[in-house]
């Protein structure tokens, strides 16, 4: 007895092979390409903000692996200098990282590095930028100089000492003077007085002896 094999359609056998061919093509990718993804930052990408704020989030599509040297953050400024504070710190799906409260106006990079919820690293960049500096200007030291000098300055009085030493000098002279002067004039006062008592005693003794002698010639 002879038997015959069926054959297969050949349209539905084509349908199928090209549904899996379409499944591969759409789904395997996806697959391969599901890590996580930045949905948002603060600053936004290529957004311009006042000054530097105090600190960098980053939110992505999942929660991340957070282990020891998976998530870096590093910010630089116009250039070249990092201005992340300490190391950043992720919380489920969202990275902060800590910025520096003095910064300079300009351009912004941020390089991102992060582990993926599947275990697979993915990193990337933005740039946001900064309209003003928020660096404070250094004090003026050099305002305290002069306020030194203007004190040291007259404390040293030059001329009262010339003054001082040219107007005692005279007076203490003329007061010796004066008072020799007033001693020469008392001693030579007191010998006139003394020469003039000296001379009276004397006469009044004359007068009598006179008077005696011309008596007994009357007589």
């Amino acid at each position: 007895m002879k038997t015959t094999a069926r054959r297969l359609p050949a349209a539905p056998v084509a349908l199928a092979a090209a549904l899996l061919t379409a499944f591969l093509v759409l789904f395997a990718p996806l697959s391969a390409s599901a890590h996580d993804s930045l949905l948002a930052s603060s600053p936004e990408a290529d957004s311009t903000v006042d000054t530097l704020p105090a600190e960098l989030t980053l939110t992505f599509s999942a929660k991340l692996i957070d282990e020891t040297g998976a998530t870096e953050v590093v910010v630089t400024d116009p250039a070249g200098n990092s201005v992340a504070e300490g190391a950043a710190t992720v919380e489920g799906a969202i990275v902060t990282q800590q910025l520096a409260t003095e910064a300079p106006a300009g351009v912004y990079t941020v390089t991102w590095k992060v582990v993926s919820s599947d275990g697979h690293p993915t990193s990337n960049k933005f740039d946001f930028t900064v309209a003003n500096s928020s660096e404070v200007a250094p004090t003026a030291e050099p305002s305290a100089d002069p306020t030194d000098t203007a004190t040291a300055a007259p404390s040293p009085v030059a001329t009262a000492d010339p003054g001082s030493d040219a107007t005692p000098a005279p007076t203490n002279d003329d007061s010796s003077a004066s008072a020799a002067l007033i001693w020469v004039l008392a001693i030579a006062g007191v010998l006139v007085i003394a020469g003039i008592v000296v001379w009276l005693v004397a006469r009044s003794r004359r007068a009598p002896d006179s008077t005696d002698s011309d008596a007994p010639s009357e007589r």
